[in-house]
């Protein structure tokens, strides 16, 4: 039988990509036949699941897949941008050569997706430059941090996606933290990915009041 970390991760993997809904219950009985493991392992993961916030624990009901309300994912985000521009200075500070000349390419095929309305292949290349500014950095707590929040904003950065023209507001943006990193100017750095997620968070607001996106 595989074991609660091996559990946790397919389970979790199943809940960040939808196949399971935000509220919906997730019965262990059912679970457990799923993935093969025990009602005592299962139930394990799902209590590692819910100090990660995926995943919450009702008395006498069982477990469920955590709805993040647009307000929770304000102030997560407001989390992510304190992290994430320390992440960026870092990044500025140890960036090599090579990554230097990587991330300038990453940017021109940014550039590419948005003029060419590539949006699937503009989402995949922002998560690759977010992962890439977190490898040259190499500050693992604030990778951790970021993956806890990341698994939580999911559902939100869906809605993110399907905004239109975010693409292209976020594109210069994007475009100021590579050229921080590049010319090796954390402060700089630091202060394009503040901007950047500062923008996300202004997307969040509106939010509030709009319908939401089904």
């Amino acid at each position: 039988m595989p074991d609660n970390s091996d559990v946790r991760d397919q389970l979790r993997e199943a809940i960040l990509r939808g196949a399971y809904a935000p509220r919906q219950r997730l019965i262990e009985a059912d679970l457990a036949e799923e993935y093969g493991a025990s009602r005592f392992t299962l139930r394990n993961a799902l209590i590692q699941l819910a100090s990660e916030g995926l995943v919450e624990l009702q008395p006498n009901r069982g477990a469920r897949v955590r709805e993040i309300t647009v307000e929770e994912a304000i102030e997560i985000t407001e989390i992510r941008q304190a992290v994430e521009s320390l992440v960026a200075a870092r990044a500025a500070e140890r960036v090599s050569d090579e990554q230097i000349g990587f991330l300038r390419q990453l940017g021109e095929e940014m550039r590419s997706a948005v003029e060419h309305n590539e949006l699937m292949r503009y989402s995949e290349l922002n998560s690759t430059l977010h992962s890439s500014l977190r490898d040259i950095a190499a500050h693992s707590a604030a990778t951790q941090v970021l993956a806890q929040l990341h698994g939580q904003m999911v559902r939100h950065q869906f809605r993110l996606f399907l905004v239109p023209g975010r693409p292209s507001l976020s594109l210069p943006e994007h475009l100021a933290i590579i050229d921080g990193v590049c010319t090796r100017d954390p402060e700089g750095a630091a202060a394009a990915m503040s901007i950047h997620v500062g923008s996300v968070i202004t997307t969040l607001r509106s939010f509030v009041e709009a319908p939401a996106v089904r």
